[in-house]
């Protein structure tokens, strides 16, 4: 495999993440396992997806959440035809596990700090032997290719748990923050979103902007900009307006990006408010007071139509 060119490759896919890349190839080329950690929509599942993609390896995705049960993640015997066959290993249905040990796969375990203790200690198994013992089933080896990639979420995200020391013990980990402004844009150019490369920069600065206000605990992703380029988009459409009118462009943020962020604990204000708050600092360069026309003067809700 030459990992050069194949991080040429990747650098041509991935917008902004060549030394995330580098290391992630790396890694992987060194036959360890990889956990990606991380906020929300900085890219994780993107940048293990296309690796995977590019050295032509199986892919088994694992939605991490508190339902994952270790027969869930490592396959379990059918019921029905344990009855009729008994416990035979053709009546053994492969889960994701099983599935990527057995065909040298990457197991792709997205939001890895929302399983289970109990679904984590089988993969502490399989990282330090290469192998699965299964009840009635017996040896389960890795083919040559498996590794585990996983992607998580800071720990003090809502729903998460901190991670043993025996699983980090045995993960090459990586912190991914999120990329600059112009990576960004690029990446919300790149979803095709029907506005200028202008109006797109100042969707990108807006939601930025959220990551750093004070009474917000939770800024937006890069998929807030995405959101709200496309919905601005349709909804300018919709009321037969420019993407650069006000009430469109206001009332896009707000649908776009209220519900993404979280408001700190404690603050008098609300998501809808501060979104305004921000939209006008980004958005509203003509200076106009809450009571002319065009300006939302609620900021609980959608601008005022006129």
């Amino acid at each position: 495999m030459d990992t050069h060119q194949l991080v040429e490759r990747l650098a041509r896919t991935v917008v902004g993440r060549r030394r995330e890349i580098d290391l992630v190839v790396a890694a992987l080329a060194a036959e360890r396992h990889i956990l990606l950690e991380g906020p929300p929509g900085t890219g994780k599942s993107t940048l293990l997806r296309a690796v995977a993609r590019e050295l032509e390896l199986g892919f088994e995705f694992v939605e991490g959440n508190a339902e994952l049960t270790p027969a869930r993640l490592v396959g379990h015997f059918d019921p029905a035809r344990v009855l009729a066959d008994g416990y035979d290993p053709d009546v053994f249905v492969d889960g994701p596990l099983a599935s990527a040990l057995r065909t040298g796969s990457l197991l792709y375990i997205e939001e890895l700090n929302r399983v289970p203790e109990e679904t984590l200690n089988v993969l502490v198994t399989v990282m330090s032997e290469r192998e699965l013992n299964v009840p009635r089933l017996g040896r389960l080896a890795a083919a040559p290719g498996f590794r585990l990639v996983a992607a998580m979420n800071p720990f003090d995200a809502v729903g998460t748990a901190r991670i043993s020391s025996a699983i980090y013990d045995r993960v090459c980990r990586l912190a991914v923050d999120y990329q600059d402004a112009i990576d960004e844009r690029d990446i919300v150019v790149q979803h095709r979103a029907a506005v200028s490369p202008e109006w797109a920069a100042r969707a990108v600065e807006l939601v930025r902007r959220t990551r750093s206000h004070p009474d917000l605990r939770v800024g937006s992703s890069v998929r807030g900009a995405i959101d709200l380029c496309a919905v601005a988009a349709s909804l300018a459409e919709v009321r037969a307006r420019p993407v650069s009118d006000r009430d469109v462009s206001l009332d896009a943020a707000l649908v776009a990006l209220s519900g993404r962020v979280r408001v700190r604990e404690g603050s008098s204000r609300d998501a809808e408010s501060i979104i305004t708050e921000l939209w006008r600092a980004v958005f509203d360069t003509t200076e106009q007071t809450a009571d002319e026309p065009g300006k939302a003067s609620a900021p609980t809700g959608a601008a005022a139509h006129h």
